[in-house]
């Protein structure tokens, strides 16, 4: 579980992100490193490969995805994952919007496949985090078995 964050990262404030995402992956009955906070750009690339070279099922990230010149989660994440796992990256920017977040369709999260690795960028905000987690609970166990290998 990796936070981006330049002001948390450097103490200006709290991660708050973070804590929620450990909170909701426990409850999905998740183990749960983290979360590990990191400014944004090359740091969190190399969180991400860090978290794939533990070979953890999964590494979520919280913030980095908007549109400001420091916002590089997606990119640092394009440049580890192989196969891009589109759904679940729409289903957060629907599930946003639908729910009252117009500026959620404006977040550029990716989610994909890093070896057997699920990455997925949430957004920074307490409600961002909130929201993936709903997005989240009903599928991500499930995905999970796929990847290592369980039916459909």
């Amino acid at each position: 579980m990796v936070t981006v964050s330049n002001r948390a990262a450097g103490g200006t404030y709290a991660d708050r992100g973070g804590p929620l995402l450990v909170t909701g992956l426990t409850e999905m009955g998740f183990e749960v490193d983290g979360p590990q906070v990191v400014p944004d750009g090359e740091p969190v690339e190399a969180a991400l490969r860090a978290g794939v070279a533990s070979a953890y099922d999964v590494v979520l990230t919280t913030g980095g995805t908007g549109l400001t010149p420091m916002d590089l989660t997606p990119e640092m994440t394009r440049r580890v994952i192989e196969r891009e796992i589109p759904g679940i990256a729409e289903e957060l920017r629907r599930y946003g919007v639908q729910h009252g977040v117009p500026t959620a369709s404006l977040s550029r999260g990716l989610a994909g496949l890093a070896g057997r690795t699920i990455i997925i960028n949430a957004p920074g905000s307490p409600g961002g985090v909130l929201d993936a987690l709903s997005v989240l609970s009903p599928v991500l166990r499930h995905a999970v078995e796929q990847v290592s290998g369980g039916d459909h």
